[in-house]
Formats: structure tokens, C-alpha cells, sequence
């Protein structure tokens, strides 16, 4: 069960203390002429919570060591590899199991800078979920997380948490776990789609308005879609790199990709859904309305990949009239986005097959194609015009992609206008926020 260690004094102290330290540091994670007793005050609270988490003892211990080093050392360019390197959240996992996370890192869609973060959250292992794990969708790797509470660089728009982000010394050969917080995608989630419906006059089905009601099936819906696309990185034809971070290539590949394991993920729950698993059609839903209506106006136009897979699904299912934009109201066939959403992820599964026989460039440019065929590029785009030197590795002509080489719709140039300030008022929430 989840203990309420929010709510203990030597959490607050902690909290407070990073919070302070925070404002000393440097984008490298330094900290000159911060007061050591900051330092001091982390550490002892740290120790005083460290019985209430007895599953993560060899990782409060590594800390304590990591602080000290770091502290004697001036508080110079941090390294946090020994506490890292010992912090196994995917081993065992249990629902409502705690952790205590302090680190220096960056946080993804939040603060680029490597500052020390400190985390209360617990995990989310319900029943039914650890089967799937165990019986079809294996992804060791895979947790899913609540928040309880968080320093500065989580009252953002991040919901990941994940090891690479870390401050270290050197990169570790293999990483063990990966962290995604369920309860704040589901609670943006809800707070998008509904101001979207309402935007665009959608009438949704009752069970489609009974999830974006419902926090708990809103989250239910996200673990599902999490396990099977954090997964599907790794299964499949893969031509490269499931996760890409070894690679410099054109946005839309990693568009591709993301789009590819979100398909992925609804193709599996409209399989669990003839099987009889609830929450298979809350999944599906959850996949359709964060593509189309989040990912498309979220973040800024600079090589936005998330952005750019909303924008292909929605042409895909709109010229296939699925989708529809009539009299200023939108409507949706769902039996047919249903089919129409399958036949897009086959022709991406075609794609990704068809490039294990191609040379990287002639791949990139078979993606270009791809995108191009329900997205129009910008008319400067010299990867649409071909008008590249070739004479090139492919990695300098990633150069030559435009920040914004497939422009919003009109359709999405209007929207964004008017969902742009719910989607930012969404920074920072939580599931207790929405439930």
C-alpha cells in the first residue's frame, strides 16, 4: 500500500533544501558557493525516510555517498553514476510500492539544465497489467509511476522519468528501467480532450465521455498504451536504433517511429478488446483524441516529431473520411477510424520492413515520401525538391530539413490558437489535481 510520506517533515525538509541548492546552480549542475549545509540537510532527511523504503536500500545508501562526494568536491560538475547504477525500480514491482528519487538531471518538455531533483512517487502494478507483462507484452524495463510530490523541474509538462536524463561520468553500458507517470498524461489527457470536444462540437460516444470523466480510467488506459509502445521500440522489423539515440537523422523519422509504437499499442487493444479487457477501448481512445487533438499544438514548431505523427494521423483518417470538418463541427466514424487507424500502421510496418533493405539516405527519403503523402512540406523544402548534395554523408544533409518542414493544417493553425492555452495550463498537473 502507499504510505503518505508527503506529508513527513523530513520529506519537507528535503524538498526545501533541494529547492534552495536549485537556485545556486549553474546548467552543468554546479553549485558554486552554495551553503554545504544544504547538502547536509538532504542527506539527513534522505536517511530519515530511508526505513520507510527498505526495497531501495543500496540505492539511499549510493546517495548519501554521491551527496558527500559531491559536497567535499565543492559542489562542482555533479556525478550521480554510483547512486544511478543501483536504483532499480523495475525489480519487483508492486502497486503503491514508494520511492524516494533525488538526482541531477535534466527533465524532458521541462528544464534542459542538469539540476538535483527530488521525487516522491509510488508505482502503478495493478493485477491485470502484471499479467499482460508476464504473459504477452514482456517489457521488463517498463514502470509505471503516480506522482506524490516534486521539486521545480516536475512542475512542468514532463511526465517521464528515465535514467539517460541523470548527471554522470560516463554513460552506463545499459540502462534497466524507464519511468512514465501515468497520472499526469492521463489528467492532461482529460483536460485536453474535453476542451477540445467542446472547441469543435464533438459528439462523443457515452463511453468516450465516461473516460475523460473518470481519472482512474483515464489512467488505467495510458498503462496499457505505455507498456505496449515502450515495448514496440524494440520489437518489429527495425532497420536502425529502436530508440534512436545514437542517431542525428531528419525529425520525421523519429515522428515515424513514435507513431509507429503508438499504433502499435491501439492495434494491440483493439486485439485485448475482442478478448474481453476493459480497458482495451479506453486505450484506443486515449491513442485517437492525445493524437489528434494534444500532440498537433503542443510544443513549438522546431522539428516537433510528436507534433508531426498527431498531423499525419488526422490527414489519414480525414482523406479517408473517417475523420470529418463540416459546417464547423468535427465528427468521427469510430468503427472506421478503428480500421483506418490498423491499415496506417501496416503501411508504416511496410515501410520499416522495405528499409532493412535500403541504403540510410534512400530511407530517409522513402520517409519524406511517406509523410508527403498526407502532409504537405513547405514549398522551400529542399528534401521535397530533392535538392540536396549528395556528395554528403546523410548525416550533414539532416542539416538542410527545415525547423518546420511540414507546416500545421489550417485546421491545426486554428486550433492552436484556441487549445494552445489549455494545453499550457495543463503544466504541473497531477492525477489529484483532475481525480
Amino acid at each position: 500500500m502507499t504510505e503518505n510520506l508527503q506529508s513527513q517533515p523530513a520529506w519537507l525538509r528535503l524538498r526545501d533544501a533541494v529547492g534552495e541548492l536549485r537556485s545556486h546552480q549553474q546548467p552543468d549542475g554546479s553549485a558554486p558557493g552554495a551553503p554545504i549545509a544544504l547538502v547536509d540537510t538532504i542527506r539527513a532527511a534522505a536517511a530519515d525516510l530511508a526505513p520507510r523504503l527498505p526495497h531501495d536500500a543500496a540505492y539511499l545508501t549510493a546517495l548519501d555517498e554521491d551527496l558527500r562526494r559531491w559536497a567535499a568536491d565543492g559542489l562542482g560538475v555533479p556525478d550521480f553514476l554510483d547512486s544511478l547504477a543501483v536504483f532499480h525500480p523495475s525489480r519487483g514491482r508492486a502497486d503503491g510500492r514508494p520511492h524516494l528519487v533525488v538526482f541531477p538531471m535534466y527533465t524532458q518538455n521541462g528544464n534542459p539544465d542538469r539540476f538535483l531533483e527530488a521525487l516522491l512517487i509510488h508505482e502503478v502494478w495493478p493485477d491485470w497489467l502484471a499479467h499482460l507483462e508476464a504473459t504477452r507484452f514482456d517489457n521488463p524495463m517498463f514502470v509505471p509511476i503516480r506522482f506524490d510530490d516534486f521539486t521545480a523541474g516536475y512542475d512542468t509538462h514532463s511526465a517521464v522519468l528515465f535514467p539517460e536524463t541523470v548527471a554522470v561520468r560516463e554513460t552506463p553500458a545499459a540502462y534497466s528501467w524507464g519511468a512514465i507517470f501515468c497520472d499526469r498524461e492521463a489528467a492532461r489527457f482529460r483536460t485536453v480532450t474535453t476542451a477540445a470536444a467542446d472547441l469543435l462540437s464533438l459528439d462523443l460516444p457515452d463511453d468516450a465521455r465516461g473516460l475523460i470523466e473518470d481519472q482512474h480510467r483515464a489512467e488505467e488506459a495510458f498503462v496499457l498504451w505505455d507498456l505496449v509502445h515502450d515495448r514496440a521500440h524494440s520489437h518489429g522489423d527495425l532497420p536502425f536504433d529502436p530508440f534512436m539515440i545514437r542517431q542525428r537523422q531528419p525529425f520525421w523519422m523519429y515522428g515515424l517511429e513514435e507513431l509507429r509504437c503508438d499504433l502499435t499499442a491501439f492495434r494491440a487493444a483493439v486485439e485485448l478488446e475482442t478478448e474481453g479487457l476493459p480497458q482495451a477501448r479506453d486505450a484506443q481512445y486515449a491513442v485517437l483524441f492525445d493524437r489528434l487533438f494534444r500532440f498537433p499544438v503542443t510544443g513549438t514548431r522546431v522539428r516537433n516529431y510528436d507534433g508531426l505523427g498527431g498531423q499525419l494521423l488526422f490527414a489519414h483518417l480525414h482523406q479517408h473520411d473517417a475523420v470529418r470538418w463540416t459546417d464547423n463541427r468535427l465528427s468521427i466514424d469510430f468503427d472506421a477510424a478503428r480500421e483506418l487507424t490498423a491499415q496506417l500502421g501496416q503501411r508504416i510496418y511496410d515501410f520499416y520492413r522495405a528499409g532493412i533493405d535500403r541504403p540510410k539516405l534512400v530511407h530517409w527519403l522513402a520517409g519524406h515520401d511517406l509523410v508527403s503523402s498526407y502532409l504537405s512540406p513547405h514549398p522551400g523544402s529542399k528534401w521535397a525538391a530533392r535538392d540536396l548534395d549528395f556528395s554528403l554523408p546523410p548525416r550533414r544533409l539532416v542539416d538542410d530539413v527545415l525547423d518546420d518542414e511540414f507546416p500545421l493544417s489550417m485546421f491545426y493553425e486554428a486550433l492552436v490558437r484556441k487549445l494552445g492555452g489549455v494545453v499550457e495550463s495543463t503544466r504541473g498537473i497531477t492525477g489529484k489535481m483532475s481525480a
